[in-house]
C-alpha cells in the first residue's frame, strides 16, 4: 500500500470495504475519531478534478459526503465515510425522497458542455437508433445530473438520502437519471408514475421521452460492464 498523508500525519490504518466497485478500491480508516473514506482509482479515464468539483458543490448542498482530498499523482480521493444502507427496492417514501433529491441535484449549475451520450457508443442497434431518434424530437431539459444512480450509489440513512460515486456526473438531460432509478430500482408502472409526479408535479411529463432514456441508459450499461468485465 503506498504511503498516505492525511491532514499532516501517514496514514496506515485502511480496512478494505468488503463491497467493492468496478472504478476504485475502496478502504477506510479512522482520523481523530471520525471515518473516512479512501478510493483508489482503477479507471484512469475519468476527469477527476471535475468529480472533485461536482462532490463539493453537492455536499455543500446537502446530496454527498464531504471530499477532502484529491490526490492526482497517485490516482487517489479521500472524503467523508457515510454511515447507512442500500436499498434495492424502493418504497413510495423512499421514491418521494429520491425525487426530492434529483429536484435539488438538476437544480445546481456548472460550467461544462452536455454529455453527447450517442458518442459513447461503439455500435447502434435499430432500437437504439430508434430511441435517439425520438430524444431529438423531445425537448431537450439538460441540467447536472449524477448519470449513475445505481442502488450501490445510493445511501439511506436517519438523516435522508446522499448519493455516491461522482465520477460520472455531468451535464446531461433530467430523464436520464430519472430513466436511471426506472430501471435500477426495477420500478413498477404505478411506481414510475408516482415518481414522475413527485418530481414534476402537477407541471405534466413526457413518458415516451423517459422511456426512450430506459433504452439509451440500460445499452450503456450493457456496454459498460462488457468492456469492464
Amino acid at each position: 500500500m503506498m504511503q498516505i498523508e492525511f491532514k499532516g500525519k501517514s496514514i496506515t490504518n485502511l480496512k478494505k470495504l468488503p463491497e467493492q466497485g468496478f472504478s476504485n478500491e475502496n478502504h477506510i480508516f479512522i482520523f481523530d475519531s471520525k471515518t473516512y473514506l479512501f478510493r483508489k482509482f482503477k479507471l484512469q479515464d475519468r476527469d477527476r478534478q471535475l468529480e472533485f468539483a461536482i462532490q463539493m458543490l453537492a455536499y455543500e448542498h446537502a446530496l454527498a459526503a464531504k471530499p477532502h482530498m484529491l490526490n492526482l499523482s497517485q490516482g487517489y480521493m479521500i472524503c467523508e465515510f457515510i454511515e447507512g444502507h442500500h436499498k434495492e427496492k424502493l418504497e413510495r417514501k423512499d421514491i418521494t425522497l429520491v425525487a426530492q433529491v434529483l429536484k435539488k441535484l438538476h437544480s445546481l449549475k456548472i460550467e461544462q458542455e452536455a454529455l453527447d451520450l450517442k458518442s459513447q457508443f461503439s455500435a447502434i442497434d435499430e432500437s437504439l437508433e430508434s430511441a435517439f431518434d425520438m430524444l431529438e424530437q423531445s425537448t431537450k431539459e439538460i441540467v447536472l445530473c449524477h448519470n449513475d444512480l445505481n442502488p450501490q450509489n445510493c445511501i439511506f440513512s436517519k438523516e435522508g438520502l446522499k448519493l455516491i460515486d461522482w465520477e460520472f456526473a455531468g451535464m446531461n438531460d433530467l430523464y436520464f437519471d430519472l430513466a436511471a432509478v426506472s430501471v435500477e430500482f426495477k420500478l413498477e408502472l404505478l411506481d414510475e408514475a408516482y415518481l414522475l409526479a413527485a418530481y414534476f408535479g402537477s407541471a405534466g411529463w413526457d413518458k415516451k421521452k423517459l422511456d426512450a432514456y430506459k433504452v439509451v441508459y440500460k445499452a450503456l450499461c450493457q456496454q459498460w460492464f462488457k468492456e469492464n468485465t
